[in-house]
């Protein structure tokens, strides 16, 4: 889905470098964030000997009982989805 922004500003500078200059900051944050919650996630499966797919469909099915170290984990994982989803959603804006 194509969105498009209208960023007005009375100002008699060009924003359109800060504009570019704050996505590029986001972008870093963001993955800086993913970074990090890929660590987490690693050990997560370092310390239950399984990958997180695995893990998922454990849990899923009650293969695995909910504790607070896989509900923490659970979040993480969905943690990691929404910083790829937001990483990727933002790389791909183009400012004309």
């Amino acid at each position: 889905m194509l969105q498009e922004i209208v960023i007005k500003a009375n100002t008699q500078e060009s924003i359109k470098p800060l504009v570019e200059t704050a996505i590029r900051n986001q972008l870093k944050a963001l993955q800086h964030g993913i970074a990090r919650t890929k660590g987490r996630i690693a050990e997560f499966e370092k310390r239950a000997g399984m990958a997180s797919a695995e893990f998922e469909e454990k849990l899923k099915s009650g293969k695995i009982e909910e504790t607070i170290e896989t509900i923490d984990w659970n979040m993480e994982l969905a943690a990691l989805r929404l910083l790829e989803g937001q990483y990727h959603s933002l790389s791909e804006a183009k400012i004309d």
